[in-house]
């Protein structure tokens, strides 16, 4: 039987408001961004036209740039780590509890917060023993005393507490991901693998692992580029703070858009985010395209 030939004109008429909505909320702002980058602004004023001078000023004299970019690059790749532990986590849950819904909706629970609560409660627990801390507390109580820190007020731990925090949060998200995935893999194939002699962890390695390849890629890329554009909670919990020892690519974009009122040098550095986001994106993808063709 002949496929039935959908004209073109019908396609089209389909497809063009969705493209047209696409277009101009995703790559209309990018290119008005990309345009504002080569401004002296302050967002409000009159416009100079000043050519590649932010991004030549960004890559050169700005001295808290780069170490935003190391701490944005560290958070994207303490985020990857999760992904491994998820998929763990989520063949384990699968294979051994009989009802594990109820524990895949525990761990989701911290996605569903809101940032502001997540960084108020971490701020908290992270808080000197003085304050209430509880981690500080518990250290305390263990004759840990000189394991004890201003964990956010500290250059050297700061960051580190926040990749913590953030791993926490999204660890529920990934774990839902990875779990669905493993669900939606037919029992059938296990059961072959089985008669076979392929059970426990060696099914794991030749088949769930590369079954939900695919699935890994999603979380992986939805990792790293959610770390990428890290913000809100960083600036709930530090501010970018202390001596921007937990500045990111956005926070830094922040501060200059609308704390330093330089509107043009802030769109440099978020057009800086977006090749960064997109490169990212292609990388990775790239890297799985030979993963996938080697499980085929």
């Amino acid at each position: 039987m002949n496929a039935l030939k959908v004209p073109a004109r019908t396609i089209a008429v389909f497809v063009l408001p969705c493209l047209l909505i696409y277009v101009s909320l995703v790559f209309i702002p990018i290119a008005l961004n990309l345009y504002n980058g080569t401004l002296e602004w302050n967002g409000i004023g009159a416009k100079k036209f000043v050519g590649m001078d932010n991004f030549v000023e960004l890559f050169t004299k700005d001295k808290v740039f780069w170490p935003a970019v190391r701490h944005t690059l560290l958070f994207a790749v303490f985020s990857m780590l999760e992904i491994p532990i998820c998929l763990g986590l989520a063949i384990l849950l699968n294979r051994f509890i009989k009802k594990p819904n109820f524990l895949v909706s525990s761990y989701f629970v911290p996605v569903i917060l809101s940032v502001v609560i997540i960084g108020q409660l971490w701020k908290t627990i992270y808080n000197p023993a003085s304050l209430g801390g509880m981690i500080n507390q518990v250290l305390d109580s263990l004759g840990l005393h000189s394991w004890t820190h201003n964990w956010l007020s500290d250059p050297d731990f700061a960051m580190y507490a926040l990749y913590f925090v953030a791993l926490w949060q999204y660890l529920g998200y990934h774990l839902l991901i990875q779990f669905t995935g493993i669900q939606n893999i037919p029992s059938e194939i296990y059961e072959a693998a089985k008669i076979d002699g392929a059970d426990g962890f060696k099914a794991d390695r030749y088949i769930t692992f590369p079954l939900v390849v695919p699935i890994f890629k999603i979380s992986i890329i939805l990792s790293f580029i959610g770390s990428l554009q890290s913000f809100d909670m960083i600036m709930v919990m530090t501010g970018g703070g202390p001596a921007h020892a937990t500045d990111v690519i956005a926070t830094h974009m922040y501060n200059m858009s609308f704390l330093s009122m330089k509107y043009g040098y802030g769109s440099a550095i978020a057009t800086v985010l977006v090749l960064v986001c997109l490169i990212a994106t292609v990388v990775i993808n790239l890297l799985f395209r030979g993963l996938e063709k080697k499980f085929d």
